[in-house]
């Protein structure tokens, strides 16, 4: 969606992968401008510095920026507490740094919440008030709307539903614990029971991605679009764990929508559909028939619109 940029102009910016996305967004979560650069980690005030200066010049009411970040940032400090990604992130104060750098108020926030934030106003989220957003990918990264705001919970760090435990008996995370949802389901482990299944499946050997030693979860759920019955198959399977864990948070929280994003809903109705059956499988009936299940709209817009948006809020 786009729209043209007006005096209340916020910027928000994702870091939460190899590529640095920024969107001006106007008040109403509509997207005015967009940058895209390959992410510089070890400069990265410098390098959004340059990218507000890019848009300062057509756009000079820019009101104040919100940065989507791959970790835990704390709420009271607006310090990042852990970021794999972004370690140095967590060795300093990343919101003073930006703030010196831009000259602009920022808001920092964990990108599983910005992007729940950026879908909320305006995408697949639109028009409720009570919300669990998933993201699948690299990560399984989860975030809670209650009542139209962010629930960050006791310590701020509430949703990371890819760490609900799916398998006890399954492998190590990375997180300490065994079997997590994101063992399972996130797109490195996708690819992982998929190389395993092709190596002790006779069937799997009409499979195209058979054919490829080095294919990710892009490839299989373009193959499984394509027709590729095996790769259909192993989206199937991971949407049955997907399901299960969205079963958890319906029979928990009682939701008006769940929205699923990430690169794996690529895959469109093919993982969707199998969510949303397994969910209704596993969920208090009375809870599943109050809940929508659906995909989410904004793609790689949701952090920084997400951002964007919460920066606007701070800012008021």
């Amino acid at each position: 969606m786009t729209s043209t940029a007006t005096a209340s102009s916020y910027l928000g910016v994702d870091v939460s992968g190899a590529t640095l996305r920024a969107a001006l967004v106007g008040a109403d979560g509509r997207v005015a401008e967009r940058r895209e650069a390959a992410l510089e980690r070890g400069a990265l005030p410098a390098q959004v510095a340059q990218v507000v200066s890019e848009l300062r010049d057509a756009n000079p009411q820019i009101a104040a920026l919100g940065i989507g970040v791959p970790g835990l940032v704390s709420p009271e400090t607006g310090r990042v507490i852990v970021s794999t990604d972004l370690p140095a992130a967590a060795r300093g104060d990343l919101r003073a740094e930006l703030q010196q750098a831009t000259g602009l108020p920022t808001t920092l926030e964990n990108d599983a919440n910005a992007a729940a934030y950026g879908e909320y106003v305006a995408g697949a989220g639109a028009g409720c008030r009570n919300l669990f957003y998933i993201t699948i990918g690299a990560g399984i990264g989860g975030a809670l709307i209650l009542d139209g705001r962010l629930w960050r919970g006791a310590s701020g760090f509430a949703g990371e539903i890819g760490h609900i435990t799916i398998d006890p008996d399954g492998i190590l995370c990375t997180c300490g614990n065994v079997g997590c949802l994101e063992t399972v389901a996130s797109a490195p482990n996708i690819v992982r029971r998929t190389h395993e299944r092709l190596l002790r499946d006779s069937t799997s050997s009409l499979s195209r991605l058979g054919l490829a030693k080095d294919f990710t979860a892009a490839d299989i759920a373009r193959e499984a679009n394509n027709g590729d019955d095996f790769a259909h198959l192993m989206l199937e399977r991971t949407g049955r764990y997907i399901g299960t864990a969205v079963a958890t948070v319906i029979n928990l929280l009682n939701l008006e929508r769940i929205v699923l994003g990430g690169t794996i809903m690529e895959a469109g109705d093919l993982i969707l559909q199998p969510i949303i059956r397994e969910a209704g499988k596993r969920s208090f009936q009375p809870c599943f028939e109050a809940t929508q299940i659906v995909a989410a709209a904004l793609a790689t817009d949701a952090v920084p619109v997400g951002a964007a948006m919460l920066a606007r809020d701070a800012a008021k």
